[in-house]
């Protein structure tokens, strides 16, 4: 049970502090960020047995896909993060460094490139896009963001006495 709560505890900082910084860029850079309804509509259509859309943007609107969009978002963060945990040392988890959540972030980019981006009609690593370097970019900012959540998560924890 420590274990699910530990998950749970370091994947919603995570996920949050990822959707601090885009808010960040979106605010102070005029960067667009992710339409989460859009996420929740692929998810819907999944289960009425539609994976590929061309583009996400002209398939029919599932009820509350923003809301499904954002529950997915965050439940993918918990998912990641004890997966993360599964794979660092007990030692790490008691005295949490930076390096090994940034890689680990910035290996969960295969996600968006290889299932997301080409499920939401956007193509292998967003290729089908207007500018698909910015999207790339876009992306691995966002995963590092991730990454350095996945640590303060891992501090947060350890600061508060979780074990």
């Amino acid at each position: 049970m420590t274990f699910i709560v530990h998950a749970i505890f370091v994947g919603v900082i995570a996920t949050s502090f990822m959707d601090f910084v885009a808010l960040a860029q979106k605010r102070f850079m005029g960067v667009p960020s992710l339409n989460y309804a859009m996420v929740g509509r692929w998810i819907g259509h999944i289960r009425k047995g539609r994976i590929i859309h061309r583009p996400i943007g002209q398939s029919p609107p599932i009820p509350h896909e923003a809301m499904l969009g954002w529950a997915v978002h965050y439940l993918i963060g918990v998912v990641f993060a004890a997966i993360f945990l599964l794979l660092s040392r007990p030692e790490w988890a008691q005295s949490p460094g930076l390096v090994w959540p940034v890689i680990f972030g910035v290996a969960t980019v295969a996600a968006p490139f290889l299932v997301l981006q080409p499920g939401m009609g956007a193509g292998f690593a967003a290729r089908k896009t207007p500018k698909p370097w910015i999207a790339r970019l876009r992306s691995v900012s966002a995963h590092v963001a991730f990454g350095i959540g996945l640590w303060l998560g891992a501090v947060l924890w350890v600061a508060i006495g979780g074990s």
